[in-house]
């Protein structure tokens, strides 16, 4: 097993430092973590990354800049990188097109390995090939620790520890709403959501989005949370977070959530009868009826190939892959997100718990800041790193260190029990 003190030439590599999402993570780190990081961006091509190394220079002159690793995505080449470095921050995407050799050499190689997918099914493939050989080379393999699904991941897992450790008992539903949200996709994410139905089969996205599919243990039956208007409309009434409605975001979120539940112990933390769904705030139940009724026909009409070729040359021509809003028209947008947690308690009245995600700036950003404070949580905890193991993980299993260190760069995640209901 590759121990997280075994000596190599590089601390991480930012694999795809010249895509969009890659130089803001790249900014991250040149300026906000230790100077004395030994790191590296890497790509195909040797003058891009030179570009990139002197636009890097203007934030913080005075530190060492990276090296630079030119490298293909052939197995070959990234075994080769993965054997420099202990992490790799891989924002190479559409990643069930590019990435499954990146994760396939850390696995083997014992090299920690970050990234920000939302493809489910890729994710799901993944799990199913390498889980077990990271498990035994102690390469920490943790997918979706960007946007999707870091903050529905940790909300959930901070609600759940807050019940277990205050009241006592697990926890019996987490409500996630996406409270507020203001951003562009970048021509990655457009790639992705228009092309991965290319690529797995209807059967493929059924099996890997089956309820509890990505935990390593049978999850809950479902205790049927969910009134039966909400499933047929989508639309959902709550006391503390309002009207509520489909979210597109969903479904990524959720797998990882559950993942989460089983990776952590199942019933001994967030309980035997848990269930997380997560929707998005609208201002009125008829909004709310037209949003569901939009994303459900949009759902269908992209399973029919000429209508996605269609949907995906318009994506291209907004924003090509490597592209993305200005760090200037992103400075104001904000993402909220807010959870309500019941506690399995059987009373009339269970004790609720509430908690709130916030961070203020460009989510893309905060995609890189995600990426950059998990390998630190990774290189500076050595208990944590031997804790885990090895395997495919979740953003909640950095657990509070990551958490502490998302606080400290911005990032507001707090929960609290609500006063007992008369």
């Amino acid at each position: 097993m590759a121990s997280s003190l075994e000596p190599r030439k590089y601390d991480l590599v930012l694999l795809g430092a010249t895509g969009y999402t890659g130089k803001l993570c790249a900014e991250h780190i040149t300026t906000s973590l230790p100077t004395d990081l030994k790191w590296a961006v890497s790509g195909r091509s040797h003058e891009r990354l030179s570009t990139i190394v002197e636009e890097l220079k203007s934030y913080q002159s005075d530190r060492s800049q990276p090296s630079i690793e030119v490298a293909t995505l052939s197995l070959d080449d990234l075994t080769c990188l993965a054997q420099k470095t202990r992490i790799i921050i891989n924002t190479v995407g559409p990643y069930y097109k590019y990435s499954s050799p990146v994760v396939q050499a850390c696995a083997e190689n014992g090299t920690h390995y970050l990234d920000v997918t939302g493809e489910t099914p890729w994710v799901y493939e993944m799990i199913q090939k390498y889980h077990d050989t990271a498990k035994a080379s102690g390469a920490i393999i943790i997918p979706e620790i960007g946007l999707e699904s870091a903050p529905s991941d940790l909300l959930a897992w901070s609600l759940a520890t807050l019940i277990r450790e205050k009241l006592s008992v697990g926890t019996k539903e987490v409500i996630a709403s996406i409270h507020k949200i203001d951003s562009q996709p970048s021509g990655g994410s457009l790639a992705t959501a228009t092309g991965i139905l290319d690529h797995y089969s209807l059967s493929e996205f059924a099996k890997s989005s089956a309820p509890w599919a990505l935990s390593p243990i049978t999850g809950p039956k479902d205790p049927k949370t969910v009134p039966f208007i909400t499933k047929l409309s989508g639309v959902r009434k709550t006391q503390h977070l309002g009207i509520l409605a489909t979210s597109l975001s969903a479904g990524p979120n959720v797998a990882i959530v559950q993942r989460s539940w089983g990776l952590l112990g199942g019933p001994k933390l967030y309980g035997p009868k848990f269930q997380y769904h997560e929707y998005m705030r609208v201002k009125s139940t008829l909004a709310g009826l037209i949003i569901h009724t939009a994303i459900c026909l949009g759902f269908f009409a992209m399973i029919i190939p000429p209508v996605r070729w269609l949907v995906q040359w318009a994506a291209h021509n907004v924003y090509a892959p490597g592209q993305g809003a200005s760090k200037e028209n992103t400075a104001k947008d904000t993402l909220e997100i807010r959870a309500i947690a019941e506690a399995d308690q059987n009373v009339s009245n269970p004790q609720m718990a509430m908690a709130r995600f916030q961070y203020d700036g460009g989510i893309y950003y905060l995609t890189g800041l995600f990426l950059a404070e998990a390998a630190m949580v990774l290189l500076k905890n050595d208990s944590i790193t031997q804790r885990l193991g090895g395997g495919l993980l979740t953003p909640a299993m950095l657990g509070q260190p990551f958490v502490d260190r998302l606080r400290n760069v911005g990032v507001t995640l707090d929960s609290r029990i609500m006063p007992e209901q008369q």
